[in-house]
């Protein structure tokens, strides 16, 4: 909240589809939606019934359940890059886990990023650097070991001649290429026409496993993610978010091969005992399901069109799918260097703006706005006023 100008955040008590209500009484319209899971909206009926009929038979078992298979085999029909699932708590703990399952099935130590993607806070992941030319990541927070970020190499998002010199040089220890397909930690940038195909060739030359880190876009832009949208599959899959309906949830997966170097099959050490635990599980297939049925996805990308044309006015919008981001910029954004170029003084006076008349979006300008089927015309066209009223 500081980013924006203010000096402590709201408290929320309750929220029901489109909207959030703090501890003193006040609603808000909500475009952050805990983040991007909540394609139904807050407290949604189906998933609510299904965390409640799973919390009646038990909260935690640290023990296999049926549910935990079923949610890998909705996993993987809906990605057919994905043969094996490993159900996890949260995207950083898939991210770290899939780096370390690259490392040991390449035999190799350095990975590839890309300046503004996140993918959670472990130590490798932590670095970062100013787009440009390729170098090796500097830890970006304290108490990360210099060692340890000195084999992230960095590169600029949407760079194909950095990321092919950076493989030049140093593929021969590289274990991976880590990417967002459609990077929304430094607010919503898609792929350059060609750029992860690029990546995909890249990989296969130098026999480094390319990740996509779908935290963000999977099940969102796509029933199959990014991949699927732009027809590149990769070596392995990051999910998280939305494969726990809301609930602390995430996945990794891939080939049967590569899969099958994890304990207890495999020497890959993974565990944890809440991994895959019954109500999140429960709560990812009352939402997955649901997202089998086409009109789901035509209906968000009707609602997504209303809200970007809206918006057009009042600066760049970016949308793919149901994700989008108001840059305060006349320049189309296309990697982290040109989203730090944006007025982010305006964003925060948006913010602010926005806040006092019910409407929250991320308080960053780095972030994206995420749609919901809670958000009806009503609500799309309510913060259209209130952004052009900003203007005015």
């Amino acid at each position: 909240m500081r980013a924006v100008g203010l000096d402590e955040p709201f408290f929320v008590r309750s929220a029901c589809g489109a909207y959030l209500e703090d501890v003193d009484g006040n609603a808000y319209l909500d475009w952050v939606m805990s983040w991007g899971p909540l394609i139904f909206g807050h407290a949604d009926a189906d998933t609510v019934a299904a965390v409640r009929a799973a919390a009646e038979r038990g909260t935690s078992f640290g023990a296999s359940t049926e549910t935990e298979v079923e949610l890998a085999a909705e996993i993987a029909d809906a990605f057919p890059s994905v043969e094996k699932v490993r159900l996890v708590s949260s995207g950083t703990e898939a991210a770290m886990s899939a780096v370390r399952l690259a490392r040991a099935s390449t035999s190799r130590d350095r990975i590839i990023k890309f300046a503004g993607c996140y993918h959670g806070h472990a130590d490798a992941l932590l670095a970062s650097a100013g787009s440009g030319v390729a170098t090796f990541g500097l830890p970006a927070s304290p108490g990360v070991p210099t060692a340890t970020a000195s084999h992230t190499i960095v590169c600029p998002y949407n760079d194909v001649d950095a990321v092919a010199a950076a493989v030049a040089q140093y593929g021969e220890g590289l274990a991976a290429i880590i990417v967002e397909p459609v990077a929304g930690n430094m607010g919503v940038v898609p792929p350059i026409p060609g750029y992860l195909d690029v990546l995909r060739e890249l990989c296969n030359a130098s026999g480094a496993l390319l990740v996509f880190d779908e935290v963000i876009t999977g099940f969102r832009v796509a029933r199959g993610g990014a991949q699927k949208l732009y027809g590149v599959a990769p070596d392995l899959t990051i999910l998280g978010k939305i494969v726990g309906g809301g609930l602390p949830l995430a996945a990794f997966g891939g080939r049967s091969e590569i899969m099958d170097r994890l304990a207890p099959n495999g020497d890959v050490y993974q565990a944890g005992t809440l991994s895959g635990n019954p109500l999140a599980t429960a709560a990812g297939l009352a939402v997955l399901r649901r997202l089998r049925d086409p009109s789901v996805y035509d209906e968000l990308e009707r609602r997504g069109a209303r809200l970007e044309a809206g918006l057009q006015a009042s600066g760049l919008v970016q949308r793919v799918g149901r994700m989008a981001t108001l840059f305060m910029t006349d320049e189309p954004v296309r990697n982290f260097e040109g989203a730090q170029r944006c007025d982010t003084e305006r964003y925060a006076g948006l913010f602010r703006h926005l806040l006092d008349r019910g409407i929250y979006i991320a308080p960053s300008q780095f972030e994206a706005m995420f749609l919901s089927l809670a958000h009806g015309d009503d609500e799309i066209d309510r913060t259209i006023d209130a952004v052009a009223d900003f203007d005015n």
